[in-house]
Formats: structure tokens, sequence, C-alpha cells
């Protein structure tokens, strides 16, 4: 069974950055090794599903023309408005996944932290959602920490199995680590360097 809403609203209730995006330099350089890992410098409309309190919302906000992001928890939902209230391409939605998926397009959505809160039924289903959201070239990036975590239904290797599986789209980027695994698929096949006509 995927975790139910309490446990989120229950980590925010105590703090306004329970999983410490701010403090820890473990979790800054995980932002700039997600956002370097991304192919192109700017997109037109990017997901952030699971968004927290909107740290990494707010770098991907400097990427892109559009920005949806959305989490289950009201209390993150009003933390990633604030920490987003700078951008008017921004905008930040109470959402629970899989149930109330976005009905937008977009070229780029960003799977952080959140596959493994899910049951396999559950993730399959956004997987298909998130794949069907995809533009022509969209792409889609997930990141998730390694050491299984306590009441989880799944752990980091099982979703990325489960969205290899299931997203039939060319891997573009692998990045494995000790403590996380990060990987981009795309519908554009092509590399950055064969983009630029290095290759």
């Amino acid at each position: 069974m995927s975790v139910e809403d309490r446990y989120f609203d229950g980590l925010f209730s105590g703090s306004d950055d329970p999983w410490a995006f701010r403090q820890r330099w473990y979790e800054q350089r995980k932002r700039a090794v997600t956002l370097a890992a991304l192919p192109r410098p700017h997109y037109r409309a990017i997901f952030e599903p699971g968004c927290a309190n909107g740290e990494l919302s707010a770098e991907l906000a400097g990427r892109c023309d559009r920005l949806l992001c959305c989490d289950t928890a009201a209390a993150a939902v009003a933390l990633a408005r604030t920490r987003l209230s700078l951008f008017d391409h921004a905008e930040v939605r109470q959402s629970r996944l899989p149930a109330e998926w976005p009905e937008e397009k977009f070229d780029l959505i960003v799977i952080s932290e959140i596959g493994y809160y899910l049951d396999a039924d559950d993730l399959k289903r956004l997987i298909v959602q998130a794949e069907q959201s995809l533009t022509a070239d969209g792409q889609l990036l997930a990141c998730h920490w390694r050491p299984p975590i306590d009441g989880c239904p799944l752990n980091a290797r099982q979703v990325h199995d489960l969205l290899h599986e299931h997203l039939h789209l060319p891997r573009l980027v692998l990045h494995q680590e000790a403590d996380f695994l990060l990987e981009l698929w795309s519908r554009e096949p092509r590399s950055v360097a064969s983009l630029e006509g290095l290759r």
C-alpha cells in the first residue's frame, strides 16, 4: 500500500524542512548533480511532483518558461508557494498522485525522492501518466535515495527498474552512487554532444 498522507502531514507538522534540504551538503550537492544531469539548459514546461518545501523547485524555476509543482501535504504546498513567490511562471498545487495527475503536457518531469512512497501498482500508473504527459521531445528525470526507508513499499532500485521497464524510452543519463541513483530518459535519443555536432 502507498504511504498515506498523514505520514507527510506529520513530518511537516514538526519542521518546515524535515529532510534538511537547506542545511545538508548532501542535499545541496544532489540538487547540483540533478541540475547538471539535465541535457538542456532551458525547458518550456517542467512538472515536479512531490515538491516538498520547494528547494529543488526554486532551482528548476530558473531553467524553464513554466513550472508546475505539487505536493500532497498542505504545509508543504504553503512552504513551496512562499519559496517560489518570486517566480511568476511557477505554480504549486495540492495533489495526491497518481489520482490527481495534471492534464498539461511537459518537456521535463522530475520524479525526485517520491517513487518509493508508492506501491508498485500506483507507481506503474504514475509512470504511464508521466509518459503520456511528455511532449514529443519530452524527458523524465528520476532520483532516489538508495538505502531502504522504513515504511516505504519500494526501494530506489525497484523504483528505477519499474521506470526502465514501463517508460519505453531511451535512457540518456545514468548516475549511481552509494547514496542515490539518478537516471534520465528522453523521447529525443541524441546526446548533448550529438545535438551540438561534436560527434
